[in-house]
């Protein structure tokens, strides 16, 4: 991360598979960390993030006995917020931000279009450093079904310009959204989507054994985008491929 106009910095963005592997048969919780912390990102956006679960513990002898937002961030990120979106009898998962710099938490908002699918929008706030304003970080997972990913876009983009005021925003996540219908009202409501700025397309990233489809996003207001990446050599830590942006705050 460097000063000059700007103050640059790295955003990551992956759904973990709940720590495992494509098809269930293995761990990869210290796979991910490791590969995670190796590109040194400022902000690490996580979907279905296995915060608890009692039968993985017993199932595999080198899982994490903390929460894992504590083992994904000791000693390398500052800060964490996690917020709940599924609870079952060993355990619970949801949606998590990382970062480097302290995190001012906010809420978990529950936007599940279906109460067989539950779903959340997970919002905190960064600030870079006192000369620059506070980002609005936003983590989401939406709906397997088109329908309901409408409605919940609708309620994204009111949390939104209810919470933020026009300030500099990043909403990063698995949209499950192979057909590109979100981009067009992220785009209304001011929203850039690094991959199809730079690239005219979003990222393939579906699955990752053989990514097809463009499910995971990261979308920007108020922040210039320098460069992405689509994370090709994780295709085995889990059904989806990681992806990660370098962008600038002016």
């Amino acid at each position: 991360m460097s000063i000059g106009k700007g103050m640059r910095f790295t955003v990551m963005s992956m759904n973990v598979h709940k720590g495992m592997s494509p098809l269930h048969r293995y761990s990869t919780i210290h796979q991910l960390r490791q590969r995670m912390r190796s590109h040194h990102p400022d902000l690490l956006f996580l979907q279905e993030l296995q915060q608890e679960h009692r039968g993985r513990t017993r199932r595999f002898s080198s899982w994490p006995l903390t929460e894992l937002t504590h083992f994904f961030s000791e000693d390398f990120w500052h800060d964490w917020h996690y917020g709940k979106n599924v609870e079952y009898p060993d355990g619970h998962h949801g949606n998590a931000i990382l970062s480097k710099h302290p995190l001012h938490k906010g809420q978990n908002y529950d936007i599940s279009a279906y109460r067989f699918e539950k779903r959340g929008l997970l919002h905190s706030m960064i600030q870079l450093d006192e000369l620059r304003p506070a980002i609005h970080c936003f983590c989401v997972h939406l709906a397997l079904f088109e329908r309901g990913r409408e409605r919940q876009l609708e309620e994204i983009i009111h949390h939104i310009d209810v919470l933020t005021n026009g300030a500099p925003t990043i909403v990063a996540g698995d949209f499950n959204d192979w057909r590109n219908r979100v981009s067009a009202p992220m785009q209304e409501a001011g929203f850039k989507e690094v991959f199809e700025v730079l690239t005219g397309a979003p990222a393939r990233t579906f699955p990752s054994v053989k990514p097809l489809l463009p499910m995971d996003r990261i979308y920007v207001r108020g922040i210039k985008i320098h460069s992405a990446e689509i994370l090709y050599e994780w295709l085995k830590l889990s059904d989806h491929l990681g992806i990660t942006a370098e962008l600038e705050l002016l």
